[in-house]
């Protein structure tokens, strides 16, 4: 009886008013008062998204990318190269200008005329064949690198006068224009001192290259270089070998001179693979040729025999003409243009210049 009398208090209670504004409320059709609940962060609204743009195939994205990281590493390593010091490098007309040779000039091929062997015409050789290519129209120097000097006597002047001579230039580094006289040709002239010069030179750094560096201040001025060395393998040779396109190798026709042919061989071979790789002999020439004997043809025979056709066709046969010409200090074509001596070196000298044109 309590519990129903208390229900009945609760609904007699309630406000008729109340229930008067409720009705019609949800008559209508509106909601009733929603629970409050917390509320949650949202993420403000983005604006209108652009049109979709075609999607770039990934082949052509790759390679996009790598030609970027191309060229990134390319100005990367320019970038270092310049921090290492870059190379400066004059215009064309301004080396041409310091070097003193015209544009277009080819240099000097060099020849050395060597054998260790004494006595078989190395000097008269080197000074007539210079003497024929200047015939021809050519610029020719040549070189005493003789410390006897028979080829700066040659041509007239004396050995024991001169101040400066070819030891100045390899031991002391003097231009070699300032030793060059002006005769019946072009001479870089020997002294006496030249005799010592390997001495002094055994000590100096890159001493086998002195004569090739000397050359440069004057190899554009000429066609031709021919020099004369001393009978020896020594320093003096080695020189001119290493500053040499070409070796002519002057041999008696006798058997004790071609002896000498394989040590200079091997002494060329060696320079071959340490110092120059482009010296080749261009020619063995038959010297002091006299057919009448029949050692003379037999030495010629077995020089072709072995050599085949490095022999040059020209034999230099004996003639007094040769002991006369440098008495007159001239060579041979000048002391006796018309002669058979001066013939022989002119033949040689078509035969080497008709073999730089091959």
């Amino acid at each position: 009886m309590g519990i129903l009398s208390r229900k009945k208090e609760v609904r007699s209670s309630s406000d008729p008013a109340d229930q008067a504004i409720d009705a019609p409320a949800q008559s209508e059709g509106v909601a009733p008062e929603s629970v409050d609940i917390p509320a949650v962060e949202t993420v403000p609204s983005q604006p209108d998204a652009a049109p979709d743009l075609p999607v770039e195939p990934v082949e052509e994205e790759l390679a996009r990318v790598e030609r970027s990281a191309e060229e990134e590493e390319t100005e990367i390593r320019l970038k270092a190269s310049e921090l290492l010091g870059p190379i400066r490098q004059d215009p064309p007309e301004q080396r041409h200008e310091k070097s003193g040779n015209e544009p277009g000039t080819d240099l000097a091929e060099v020849i050395s005329l060597a054998n260790q062997k004494g006595g078989v015409a190395k000097t008269t050789s080197t000074l007539n064949l210079a003497v024929a290519l200047a015939e021809m129209g050519n610029r020719v120097l040549c070189i005493d690198l003789d410390p006897q000097g028979n080829l700066t006597m040659s041509q007239g002047i004396d050995p024991e006068t001169l101040d400066k001579s070819m030891y100045n230039v390899l031991v002391d580094d003097l231009p070699i224009s300032e030793v060059i006289h002006s005769c019946e040709i072009d001479i870089a002239v020997a002294s006496l001192d030249l005799a010592g010069a390997e001495i002094a030179m055994s000590t100096k750094i890159g001493r086998e290259r002195s004569l090739e560096r000397a050359l440069s201040e004057v190899r554009g001025d000429y066609d031709y270089v021919c020099i004369d060395t001393p009978p020896s393998l020594g320093l003096l040779t080695i020189n001119a070998l290493t500053a040499s396109n070409k070796v002519v190798v002057p041999v008696q026709c006798e058997y004790l001179s071609m002896r000498g042919l394989v040590q200079l061989q091997n002494t060329l071979k060696m320079i071959q693979d340490n110092l120059n790789p482009d010296v080749r002999i261009a020619g063995i020439l038959p010297t002091m040729f006299d057919s009448r004997t029949l050692h003379a043809r037999e030495a010629v025979a077995m020089l072709e025999e072995n050599f085949g056709d490095l022999v040059f066709k020209s034999r230099i046969r004996k003639a007094v003409k040769f002991a006369e010409a440098p008495v007159r200090g001239a060579s041979v074509l000048k002391y006796d243009p018309e002669s058979r001596a001066a013939s022989y070196y002119r033949n040689l000298a078509e035969e080497i210049l008709k073999d730089g044109s091959s």
